[in-house]
């Protein structure tokens, strides 16, 4: 007898997309606990423990209780979850527009292929730069997103390099990553001021969708908004 898929949730909810090319579109979140990395700036920390453990057909009849046919599966990291993968297949045959935020630090390749995946690429002040699996590189697609969050001059820096397929680690070695998905620069909150990172964005040229999140310019810290 086939054993009922399960997953920790920590939440669901219904809000706008504060982040990626999605931004400012209502969007159902469904946010997995755990989390492997610990990066320095996480604004995310409740979801390292706690929630509930729900069935997939739950968690689905939940999603759809919110009429949105947007849905982003987020955390924590969601694919330290083994069941993840089968609710981003189940919430793609329910015909939803599916989004998956991802530390970058786990394998992507066996998501499915209809998800957008939006891929962290840590930088060094994230505390967890050298979890970052570069073998993902390989795996992108048009339809995924590639995000770096930047805390200093000294990371962006680091992040143009990887941009420009430079150094052994962007496994792509002479390929800009530009050419295959779109790229977003976003500063963390409280280190980098927004115009600053915007000034070099500009005065460099980079081919990269500078970002702010939405989500705290509107409702600052609230939880599950």
């Amino acid at each position: 007898m086939t054993a009922v898929p399960t997953l920790r949730i920590s939440e669901i909810f219904f809000s706008l997309q504060g982040e990626s090319t999605r931004v400012g579109l209502p969007t159902v979140f469904v946010r997995l606990t755990g989390c492997p990395l610990r990066c320095v700036w996480c604004d995310t920390t409740y979801a390292f423990s706690g929630g509930e453990t729900l069935p997939l057909a739950t968690i689905l009849d939940r999603v759809a209780s919110f009429g949105c046919p947007t849905v982003c599966v987020t955390g924590g990291e969601p694919l330290a979850q083994a069941g993840c993968l089968a609710l981003l297949t189940a919430l793609c045959d329910a015909g939803y527009s599916v989004s998956l935020e991802t530390s970058g630090a786990l394998d992507i390749s066996q998501v499915d292929p209809r998800v957008s995946r939006i891929v962290d690429i840590k930088a060094p002040d994230s505390g967890e730069a050298e979890k970052t699996r570069w073998e993902n590189l390989a795996h992108l697609r048009p339809t995924d997103e590639l995000k770096f969050v930047l805390a200093s001059r000294a990371d962006y820096d680091w992040a143009k390099g990887i941009l420009a397929g430079r150094g052994e680690k962007s496994a792509l070695a002479g390929r800009h990553l530009d050419e295959i998905c779109p790229v977003l620069f976003s500063p963390v909150a409280d280190r980098l001021p927004p115009a600053q990172l915007a000034e070099w964005i500009l005065q460099d040229r980079l081919p990269v969708r500078f970002q702010l999140q939405l989500h705290k310019i509107l409702w600052g810290s609230e939880r599950g908004r």
